[in-house]
């Protein structure tokens, strides 16, 4: 007996050598070529980069993976708890593998492999086994995998405490729709922050690393929900929470929420795109926007890009209706069964949101009954397509309509928009729509800080999602008479004044050998005869334009525009002064800012500031060093002082002249559509050739606006159509919105400005009671004008037997009708002079002549 057992300890001894020799082998065998698990103690998982707006709000989000980090301290404990009890109640207290667990898993394997169950076999990893298989190995199914994934568990547990291991699952774990982290997750699915979920919506998310796509809540509500309850339950049981709970808790129903936060900046795509295009190219790459956590504050105000998208879209859609109807989407059957018909019809790209396809199915004089997607029935009043013109071609239309059918056909699908009142303001009936189109135009608008060169707002086009050129950034095209300000500004530099006369008469130059003379002409080819430099501008007189520029020269034209940023390298031609380079809209607008700033130096920027996932600075757009910003209390010292930085480009004197004179342009030139704003505004129209390209750029004191209007492929926008008329209404529009609930803001003079009270036309010193009088701007050294001033007629010949109008009469839309106002606590002097103060100038009657442009 003794014998036997003494065998029988012996067998089981060796037995144990044997085993403890066989799982060294396994350890020795399958450990060796690990992955170096070392690196979780540095481990940098891909986070999402985000944008936010100036006001805080999200704008955009780049990731390769969704997730957002958080530290294991800020991770609620609900969350932990409900995870742990999901996943690996005994995390705590194990080494890295649970026996209790695994041998739980050999049964119910076992039950189902007896029970002839085809399922995939239960595991019994807990949450180091997760971590080690998603940060060190793969997927795959298999017992080698399996016992690599233990291997690393336990050496895991003995390198990194508890709550590490915690914190990378927490953060690492894949949670469905996109997301990685819990962080990520909570906001995916209910739009929250971590701190803000109840334990029901925890217990959903920790339901869901097992097989996310099979607890969508979305495809699977009710096993979604089963799947929650199952997580609830286990926490009651684990004591997280008590009975009461348990039962309130299973008892809600599952609801989830979509993401909201994208919506409070919706028109922003063109300009999270262009950030997107920056930090690829200077600010890390791929790796950094994709991966890298970054957190990206925009200079956009949410509230100016919503008015921007909102304005520029009304705008081109007016011109566009203006432009006729160029007909139907499509065509189907308008016989029976037209509704699925009409539902597999894609929904054309850059249509507004608004609108709906709907299919024409009956006519009568006074409307047109539509078929909508849905089965539903409605209807077109006549008098909401009655401006539907057939568009015909180089921008020319047809008859008006005089009923329905001379607009639509029974079949046509079409663009429709619910509407309550018609165009005339009167009440529509119950179910009424009115007609729409894509508009084939495209446009920019850009609004600039003009003291930061912060970019506020910046819409690219119509839509898009009917397409992604950005016409604000991207776009070269033509200014025309929008570029004259900096010829008119070079001109001041170089010793004119704002009442320098130049003749505006035909003029011709010769081009070269072999080549034809050059014979510029006026917009409405007419002449002024000797004009002053404040007028030339205000009506865009090209010939004007070109003697200027023939007599300071090119060269500084060129200096001028590359020093504004406008032109890298202007070709040394006067056609250039009328406009006739390229550029865009958002450089151009820029040199804008420049001049109502004072002529100081800006960088147009849509970045703030770039932070690490760590908050380091990365890139900054304010460069300024605030020495003393940083105390922490105040302790009777100074206020800082913020150095001013800004390159000082041309005289503060010479750029508000040229402010004085666009002003001008509102009240009496070629901008007097902007006029009804009501609040001190500036700026200039732009038509080029053909009108291809129509402008308006302008400003406030403190904000720079420019709009453009023109096709993608450059065509004539029609006959009569001019920066006054389609973009200097877009601009006044976006004006009168941004500025609404600001007070109104004289142009700021700088010292040494010397105010002359000069007749506007004339230019000459004004008399008592002068109707046209205004407060002209002049340099203190400037030579006052007088009865004999000489006239600039240039070099290139005037061509004989030309004529022109008196000068400035009110026939012309002249100045009549001004009233002098002078400047508060101003006194004038004998000589009528004012010392430097904020012009008042009253508003003016009178048509608005057309813009200039190049010809």
């Amino acid at each position: 007996m003794f014998r036997f057992l003494l065998g029988l300890f012996s067998l089981f001894i060796l037995l144990a050598i044997v085993g403890a020799g066989g799982v060294l082998f396994v350890f020795w065998h399958y450990g060796r070529g690990l992955p170096d698990y070392h690196q979780l103690a540095h481990y940098e998982p891909p986070i999402t980069t985000r944008v936010y707006g100036g006001d805080g709000r999200l704008v955009a989000e780049y990731a390769v993976e969704k997730r957002v980090f958080v530290p294991l301290p800020v991770i609620p404990q609900t969350v932990k708890d409900a995870f742990l009890s999901a996943e690996d109640k005994n995390f705590y207290s194990h080494a890295g593998i649970d026996p209790v667990g695994i041998a739980r898993a050999i049964v119910v394997n076992v039950k189902n492999r007896g029970k002839g169950a085809d399922r995939r076999p239960v595991g019994a990893s807990t949450i180091t086994q997760q971590v080690a298989k998603n940060f060190l190995l793969t997927n795959e199914v298999s017992i080698e995998r399996k016992v690599k994934e233990a291997i690393l568990a336990l050496r895991i547990e003995r390198t990194f405490t508890k709550d590490h291991i915690l914190e990378l699952y927490l953060n690492e774990i894949y949670l469905g729709g996109g997301a990685y982290g819990v962080a990520a997750a909570a906001l995916n699915y209910f739009d929250k922050g971590l701190d803000e979920l109840s334990v029901a919506e925890a217990a959903y998310l920790a339901a869901l690393p097992k097989a996310p796509n099979n607890y969508n809540p979305h495809r699977h509500p009710q096993a979604a929900k089963e799947r929650r309850d199952w997580v609830i339950g286990r926490m009651f049981e684990d004591g997280k929470i008590t009975q009461a709970e348990y039962q309130a808790f299973v008892a809600l129903p599952l609801e989830v929420r979509s993401r909201k936060e994208m919506q409070a900046t919706q028109g922003a795509d063109y300009f999270a795109e262009d950030i997107r295009r920056e930090i690829m190219a200077k600010h890390g790459g791929e790796t950094a926007l994709y991966k890298g956590g970054l957190v990206v504050r925009a200079s956009m105000d949410a509230r100016l890009q919503a008015v921007g998208s909102k304005v520029l879209r009304q705008g081109l859609a007016n011109y566009d209706r203006r432009h006729g109807w160029r007909g139907p989407v499509t065509r189907i059957p308008a016989a029976a069964g037209w509704g699925p018909l009409l539902a597999a019809v894609p929904r054309p790209g850059g249509a507004d949101e608004a609108w709906q396809t709907a299919v024409v199915l009956a006519l009568n004089d006074h409307e047109a009954t539509l078929g909508l997607v849905g089965g539903k029935v409605g209807r077109v009043p006549f008098s909401e397509m009655k401006w539907a013109r057939p568009a015909l071609e180089k921008a020319h239309m047809g008859p008006f309509p005089r009923r329905p059918a001379d607009v639509v056909a029974l079949g046509d699908v079409i663009l429709v928009e619910p509407a309550a009142k018609g165009e005339d303001g009167k009440p529509l009936p119950a179910n009424s729509f009115s007609l729409r189109q894509i508009p084939k135009v495209e446009g920019a608008l850009v609004a600039i800080d003009p003291h930061t060169g912060r970019v506020l707002a910046m819409v690219g086009g119509w839509s898009y999602g009917k397409s992604q050129f950005n016409r604000a950034s991207q776009a070269l095209r033509q200014p025309g008479s929008s570029f004259k300000p900096f010829i008119y500004l070079a001109a001041l530099e170089s010793g004119y004044t704002p009442s320098s006369l130049v003749l505006d008469a035909p003029i011709a130059l010769p081009q070269g050998p072999g080549l034809p003379l050059w014979r510029p002409k006026n917009y409405n080819d007419d002449y002024l005869g000797p004009t002053t430099l404040r007028v030339g501008l205000e009506k865009s007189r090209n010939l004007m334009t070109v003697r200027l520029a023939q007599a300071i020269g090119m060269e500084k034209v060129a200096d001028y525009s590359g020093r504004f940023g406008i032109y890298d390298n202007l070709p040394r031609q006067l056609s250039m002064a009328l406009g006739a380079g390229e550029t865009t809209p958002l450089k151009l607008t820029a040199a804008y800012a420049m001049l109502v700033n004072g002529g100081k130096k800006v960088r147009p920027t849509l970045i703030d500031r770039i932070q690490d996932r760590n908050g380091k600075t990365l890139f900054s757009h304010d460069l300024r060093f605030c020495d003393g910003c940083s105390a922490n209390r105040f302790t009777g010292q100074d206020m800082p002082v913020l150095p001013d930085i800004r390159e000082q480009m041309v005289d503060p004197v010479s750029a508000y002249q040229m402010v004085s004179i666009m002003e001008g342009v509102v009240q009496r030139g070629t901008g007097t559509s902007v006029r009804a704003v009501g609040k001190p505004l500036a700026g200039k129209t732009g038509t080029s050739n053909d009108s291809n390209d129509v402008w308006f750029v302008g400003f406030s004191p403190d904000l720079a606006v420019g709009v453009f209007v023109g096709f993608d492929d450059p065509a004539t926008l029609g006959a009569k159509e001019t920066g006054g008329s389609i973009a200097a209404p877009i601009f006044r529009d976006f004006m009168a919105e941004a500025l609404k609930d600001k007070p109104p803001t004289p142009f700021r003079v700088p010292p040494g400005v010397r105010l002359v009270r000069v007749n506007a036309g004339t230019g000459k010193p004004a008399m008592p009671g002068d109707a046209k009088a205004i407060y002209e701007a002049f340099k203190g050294s400037d030579r006052m004008p007088g009865d004999e001033e000489d006239v600039l007629e240039g070099s290139g010949g005037i061509d004989a037997g030309f004529s022109f109008a008196p000068f400035l009469g009110a026939e012309e839309g002249g100045t009549a009708g001004v009233q002098i106002t002078p400047p508060p606590g101003a006194v004038p002097g004998p000589d009528g002079t004012v010392p430097a103060a904020p012009p008042a100038q009253a508003p003016v009657s009178g048509p608005a002549p057309s813009a200039g442009g190049l010809y």
